[in-house]
C-alpha cells in the first residue's frame, strides 16, 4: 500500500507560479514512478506530467510542456509539481499518483491515488 498527499493548491493568478507537493509512504519511494492527473469540472481526468523512480525520466501532456515542471526528493518521499506561467484553463483539481514506470502513467495506468488539491487559475 502506498499513501499519497497532495499540498499545495489554492488560487493563482494568470501568469504567476505555485508548487503543489505530494508525500509519499507505505513503499520505497525511490521504487515507484510518480504523477500528476488533473480533473476539471464536466471533464475526464487528464495526464499532467510523470516522473520516475530515479527521476531520470519525465513525461509531460502538450499543454504543459514548458510551463510545469515535474520533480522527486527521494529523500523526503516527496514529488513536487511546479506549475510556471499557468493559465485559467489549468484549473483544476490536481491528483498526485503512483505506478510501475512512468511510461505506464503517461498512458493512465495508475496503482495509488491521492485525494486531490484544488488549483484555481484567475485571469
Amino acid at each position: 500500500q502506498v499513501q499519497l498527499v497532495e499540498s499545495g493548491g489554492g488560487l493563482v493568478q494568470a501568469g504567476g507560479s505555485l508548487r503543489l507537493s505530494c508525500a509519499a509512504s507505505g513503499r520505497t519511494f525511490s521504487s515507484i514512478a510518480m504523477g500528476w492527473f488533473r480533473q476539471a469540472p464536466g471533464l475526464e481526468r487528464q495526464f499532467v506530467a510523470a516522473i520516475s523512480g530515479s527521476g531520470g525520466i519525465t513525461y509531460y501532456v502538450d499543454s504543459v510542456k514548458g510551463r510545469f515542471t515535474i520533480s522527486r526528493d527521494n529523500a523526503k518521499n516527496t514529488v513536487y509539481l511546479q506549475m510556471n506561467s499557468p493559465k485559467p484553463e489549468d484549473t483544476a483539481v490536481y491528483y498526485c499518483a503512483a505506478g510501475s514506470t512512468a511510461r505506464a502513467l503517461r498512458f493512465g495506468k495508475t496503482d495509488y491515488w491521492g485525494q486531490g488539491t484544488q488549483v484555481t487559475v484567475s485571469s
